[in-house]
Formats: structure tokens, sequence, C-alpha cells
């Protein structure tokens, strides 16, 4: 917390300053027009002096969140001009945004995933896969606050370089948008005429643009890579799902309750691992062991020690009559009255549409469907540890 002291006090001290000294009446935009003929008297007699000066300015008001950029941005375009204008705008509000970034970073980013980590594990998933593609579309749609995007970007692990060169390419057409505007000052009434709503929807439409080609690619994508197989012009089935486990009855259930065509697809147990080997029988034998434990423990809870007599077929004979009670909820049966279809065998996937049932009665058939589960679960994973293998 010491380290970052500095930094909260220096931010701090300039939002003070800010607000104490009313600098943001300078950052209007009556007082732009009315100062503007002795800005650009400044800029003739010391134009890079001007420049650096403005940068400066720019970066400091992005950097530290301030109002005022949307007006900064104007006068870029009264005083320099639309291609000199743009330019410096263009780095100084990137730069900007990304000292804002690191200072949500470095000031904020610990605190929050130390109360929220599991809930921004998701998130985090999401920026690593598609955190430029998300921040673009947000800096090209200005009616999403910059300076939020700014701040709640530093609380993500997109990476800070990532974060300048998206928010530079993002933000470029807004920019020369209202530079351009400030060129034409003087016809300039308010903030309203330049977002008006007709530009605001065509900044919307150009931030849907790039999700409507993405869909568009993997639309073409995959066309390709399902080009080699005929897809059916009629389907069986809704659903065909492979394994009675805990995923696939839930898939099957949840198809069926929306009155989709489902076939589960299941070799073994229904139930499987869950119901019948892992699960349910592990916490029996845990409830059991526990209560073994507390009897041998009997002095925490006041009472006498004893120790306890473990007849374990007994306990094993408890364990399969907790699967059995729980079992007609897994049952064929069940999952039949809900209308879905259960075949008992081994399903073999023909192609993205076809699945091909080997029944263990000895019979086959073939299904078509539009969509497939694979809920065929897994093998356990053996630590490679010395001599595991030769242990009964």
């Amino acid at each position: 917390m010491l380290k970052r002291l500095p930094i909260l006090v220096l931010l701090a001290a300039i939002v003070f300053a800010f607000f104490y000294f009313d600098l943001g009446h300078y950052l209007t935009l009556d007082a732009l027009k009315s100062r503007q003929a002795d800005f650009a008297e400044y800029y003739r007699q010391s134009p890079a002096v001007v420049i650096a000066a403005f940068f400066l300015v720019y970066v400091a008001v992005a950097g530290a969140s301030l109002p005022g950029a949307a007006i900064l941005t104007l006068a870029a375009g009264a005083l320099f001009g639309l291609v000199v204008g743009t330019v410096i705008v263009s780095f100084a509000s990137s730069i900007g945004a990304t000292l804002a970034f690191f200072a949500s970073r470095y000031l904020f980013r610990d605190a929050v995933r130390a109360r929220f980590g599991s809930r921004l594990r998701a998130i985090d998933e999401g920026v690593a896969r598609d955190g430029a593609f998300y921040l673009f579309t947000l800096r090209l749609v200005p009616a999403f606050p910059f300076f939020l995007v700014n701040l709640l970007m530093g609380l993500t692990t997109i990476r800070a370089l990532t974060f300048y060169i998206v928010s530079q390419l993002g933000m470029f057409a807004g920019t020369v948008v209202f530079v351009n505007a400030g060129t034409q000052l003087a016809q300039i009434n308010s903030l309203a005429g330049i977002a008006s709503p007709g530009l605001i929807a065509s900044f919307v439409a150009l931030g849907i643009f790039p999700w409507i080609a993405r869909a568009i690619v993997g639309a073409v994508k995959a066309r390709k890579v399902y080009a080699k197989w005929q897809r059916p012009r009629r389907f069986d089935r809704n659903m065909v799902v492979i394994g009675a486990g805990a995923g696939g009855l839930v898939s099957a259930y949840i198809a069926a309750t929306v009155k989709a065509q489902v076939t589960l697809v299941e070799a073994h147990k229904m139930g499987g691992d869950c119901l019948n080997f892992g699960c349910v029988p592990s916490k029996a034998l845990i409830r059991s062991a526990k209560l073994a434990h507390q009897t041998r423990h009997g002095g925490h809870y006041g009472l006498a020690d004893a120790k306890p007599v473990v007849p374990f077929p007994a306990v094993m004979a408890r364990i399969g009559q907790v699967i059995r009670d729980i079992e007609p909820h897994d049952s064929v049966e069940r999952y039949t009255g809900l209308g879905v279809e259960v075949l008992q065998g081994y399903a073999t996937i023909v192609d993205p549409w076809t699945v091909s049932i080997k029944l263990n009665d000895g019979g086959e058939q073939r299904l078509t469907t539009r969509s497939i589960v694979i809920a065929a679960g897994g093998t356990p994973f053996v630590p490679p540890l010395p001599g595991l293998d030769q242990v009964d």
C-alpha cells in the first residue's frame, strides 16, 4: 500500500487542483471559442511549444480521467487543422488512456482480485481469448465512456501493449470526426451537435460490423470443414447424447424439457461414474468413516471415547442401498417418461450429423441428428509414481 501512496497522492492532487481552481471552466466550448484567436497567435509564434504543451495537457486530462477530452479534441482541429490535429490527439489520447489503464491496474487490481478473484476467472479467460476484439468494438462506439473502458480494462489481464495498439486503432475514427468538427469551430454551438443520434448510430453500426464479419468468417470456415460430408435434408432427432452420466443426463433432461427429440445412448449403467462408482458411493463411505471417527473421539463432543465396530461388508451393503435409493432418478424408466429415447449400446459418430449405435442386444441403429453431445466420460489419470504399478 505504501508503494501506491505517491501515485494516489499525485492523482488526488491533480483532481483536487482541477476542481478547486475550476480548471474545467477553461475546457468548455464557450471558453475555447473566446480564446481561439489567442491560441492561434501563440501557435503561429511558437508552434513546437504549443504542440508540446497541448500534447501534455491532453495526456494529463486523459490519464487522470478528467472531463474535457472532447473539448480538447475540438481545440486540436481548430488550432492545428485536420491532419496535424488528428495525429496529436490520436497519440495523446492513446497514451493518456494507457496511463489511466496502468493506474487502475497498479492501484486497484490486486484489491479487486483478492475480493472477486473466483468471479473474475471467467472474465480473464474471455479477455485472453477475445480481449483485443472486445476492446476494439468498445473503442469504436463512443456511446460507452472511454474513461470507464480504461479503468475496467486495467482490472483484467490484457497486455498493456495490446491495450495501447487496439485503443489507438479503435479510437481513430472518432478522433477524425471530432477533430474535423473542430476545424469548423465557429459553427458548433454544442457537443450534442457533433455527437448527434445519427452519428452515434453510425458508430454503433461500425462497432457491430466486426461481430457480423466474424460470424460470416466463422460460417465460411464451418462450411469448409463440413464440405466433405453431405448434410441430411431431414433429421431423425434434434439431439443425440452419448453417455448417461452426470453431463449426459442433464443434457438430455434439458433438451426434453424444451420438447426436443432426444436419444440418449448408454453402454453400461445409467448414472455413470457419479452414481455407481464415484460421487454417491464415495460420499456414503465418507459418512460412515466420519461417524466412526466421531465415535472414537467422543470426548471432543462431551461423550465417552469408544472403539467403533466396523463390519466392512455392512458398510458396503449400505453404500449399495444408497445407490439403489437414487437409481430411480437416473433410470431408463424415468427418462423415457420425460420423453427421452434411451438406447443401451455403443455409439459411433459417422459424420457431423449421423450416429451409428451398436445395441447391447445385438441390433444396430443409425440416426441423423442436428446436434451431438459427447458425454462419454474418461479414464482416471494414473500418476507416474515409481513402484505404483507393482501395488495390488
